[in-house]
């Protein structure tokens, strides 16, 4: 994937000056100033691994063949317009968790003279969306599926933020509402939509497919999705953090992480007890004692058992899928995330 990297960051350029060169808009030099700084500081800062995946995908399907430069564009295109989601998200993410930082800088909102003023400015970037696929797919007999594919992901993404955010409401945290049920749709509305299922679907479209004919795709990538999210919840807190990049805080922060619901399957009443006291408070002394909790439960080994299944039921079904080409965009995901440390 490293070989469209370089093309990929050029494609941003491109996009940035059409977006800030738009004749909707009349800029000012200072307005204008304004767009590209905030563009450059929450757009193409984080892994890119979204984006990427979209050229990555499209490229398997074609199953060898060679790629134009107008189809790397255009799959750069759809990649950025990911990213672009992405950082629409976070950046009003950030203000709702009243986060400090976010890929190792301060959260833009936190910066002088920005403010609330992020809020706006997540508003334009989500609108940043249909201008550029205005601008490169409006000739594509796939532009309406695109547009709707879009809006379809976001109104996803947006409601499992809202069942994350009413769950973990501060004043009312009631363990007893978490369950696995509820992790799994946290997971696959807030997170495994967008990330997963959406840029293969760009790939989908760009090839000429009909997303309808491939709902199996679909399960099988939100599945990949929940797997992914439970190894990060585990990697929150058994990751080091000199490899993940991040100390943990879902024990503080009262996440319904995988863990915790384990956890609650599986304690008896003195355990429940340990977890009701000292789970989401932000004291080391009750952190500790939910890890010492999560050591008598062996959690680790469950995680350990929870990932062999998972992936094994995940080549299955890959593998029981009738087109080579689809299978190698689903594989090369799975081989991404499969016992991932970070």
């Amino acid at each position: 994937m490293s070989d469209f990297r370089s093309r990929f960051l050029e494609a941003y350029s491109v996009l940035k000056s059409e977006l800030l060169h738009d004749p909707a808009f009349d800029f000012t030099d200072d307005s204008r100033l304004w767009v590209e700084r905030m563009l450059d500081y929450n757009v193409p800062g984080g892994k890119l691994n979204r984006g990427l995946s979209v050229i990555d995908s499209y490229k398997l399907l074609k199953e060898g063949k060679e790629l134009t430069n107008d189809e790397i564009f255009l799959a750069c295109a759809l990649g950025w317009c990911i990213e672009w989601l992405q950082a629409y998200f976070l950046v009003l993410d950030d203000i709702m968790d009243n986060s400090v930082t976010r890929r190792g800088q301060p959260c833009w909102f936190r910066l002088p003279k920005v403010g609330m003023i992020a809020v706006n400015d997540g508003i334009i970037l989500r609108n940043h969306i249909p201008r550029i696929l205005k601008n490169h797919f409006r000739e594509k007999t796939y532009y309406v599926d695109l547009l709707d594919l879009f809006n379809e992901v976001e109104f996803q993404t947006a409601s499992g933020q809202m069942i994350d955010l009413i769950t973990t409401l501060v004043g009312e945290k009631d363990l007893s509402k978490y369950s696995l049920s509820l992790h799994q749709r946290i997971v696959r509305y807030k997170t495994a939509y967008y990330s997963f299922y959406l840029p293969v679907a760009c790939a989908l479209l760009m090839a000429g497919e009909n997303l309808e004919n491939h709902i199996n795709v679909k399960n099988i990538l939100i599945e990949m999705g929940n797997y992914f999210q439970v190894q990060d919840d585990y990697l929150d807190c058994y990751g080091a953090p000199e490899v993940i990049g991040k100390i943990g805080t879902d024990i503080e922060d009262f996440k319904c992480s995988w863990l915790v619901v384990k956890a609650l399957e599986r304690s008896n009443e003195e355990q429940l007890k340990i977890l009701y006291e000292n789970y989401g408070k932000a004291d080391e002394a009750c952190v500790a004692k939910v890890k010492e909790l999560y050591k008598v439960l062996d959690l680790e080994g469950v995680f350990v058992e929870y990932e062999s299944k998972s992936y094994e039921k995940l080549l299955k079904s890959i593998e029981a899928h009738p087109s080579k080409a689809v299978q190698a965009v689903l594989k090369s995901f799975l081989a991404k995330i499969y016992k991932r440390q970070k």
